[in-house]
């Protein structure tokens, strides 16, 4: 997609008064290079059922219930840390998946991207935050996993790029 984008650029130029021909060029242009514009969104779309799956088992699974992971004792409730100290109980792993999600958006290249949609990309961990603070710890553990892998692999992705640009790949 980015290799491509300053012809996507010309041909939105060239038809900047007809959307319709604007957008039927830049899906030869994708044909032609062989370039999935919602590859990008296959990734999310496979994590969807898993989510809803997850977040069915976690509230009905007696099996699950009580179930610890380091500092949590029942993935399938909120964390409540400190919650007869803090007026409002302290859930860390919705403030780590919020984090995480911010640092992978800030990893991802948004060339030529709306700067409208690019404000509403970085409210989505805020958003994420608000929605995952009282559900159950083993959806927000799923979720900033499933983050730092994403982070993992953009680093890898971006080192053997610089590698591959540096020995003439």
């Amino acid at each position: 997609m980015q290799e491509i984008q300053p012809l996507v650029k010309a041909v939105q130029a060239k038809y900047k008064d007809n959307m319709q021909k604007q957008q039927q060029e830049v899906m030869a242009l994708y044909k032609e290079h062989k370039v999935n514009p919602l590859g990008g969104c296959l990734p999310m779309l496979i994590q969807i059922p898993v989510f809803i799956a997850l977040f069915v088992v976690l509230r009905s699974a007696i099996e699950l219930r009580f179930a610890h992971f380091l500092w949590i004792r029942d993935l399938s409730q909120p964390e409540n840390l400190l919650a007869g100290v803090l007026p409002l109980p302290l859930n860390i792993l919705p403030i780590l998946m919020a984090a995480t999600m911010f640092w992978q958006q800030k990893l991802t290249p948004s060339t030529g991207a709306d700067p409208n949609q690019q404000k509403i990309m970085m409210f989505m961990p805020v958003m994420m935050l608000v929605m995952f603070y009282n559900f159950a710890s083993g959806l927000a553990l799923y979720w900033t996993t499933q983050n730092i892998l994403m982070i993992i692999q953009q680093l890898m992705m971006r080192r053997s790029k610089v590698q591959g640009s540096k020995s003439g790949v």
